[in-house]
């Protein structure tokens, strides 16, 4: 039996979450929730992506809501 990892962000990439997260609650919500620029102010994935590489508390917070948001994806 291979020992597989219980950390949900495991093998998934920062661009993968930003999809699932605008997936599931749109920019509108996304920008509530996480009140920075790249969700509120002419919003898209590339350009969240790009803040979110550099801003690591930004990130942080993405991660979070994206862990928090899993048991209501499955």
């Amino acid at each position: 039996m291979q020992n597989q990892s219980k950390d949900p962000l495991h093998g998934i990439t920062l661009q993968k979450i930003v999809e699932i997260l605008v997936d599931y609650y749109g920019f509108d919500t996304l920008g509530e929730l996480i009140p920075v620029k790249c969700f509120i102010s002419n919003p898209s994935v590339k350009s969240s992506l790009t803040f979110l590489r550099k801003t690591d508390w930004a990130r942080k917070k993405v991660e979070e809501l994206y862990i928090k948001t899993l048991p209501k994806l499955n």
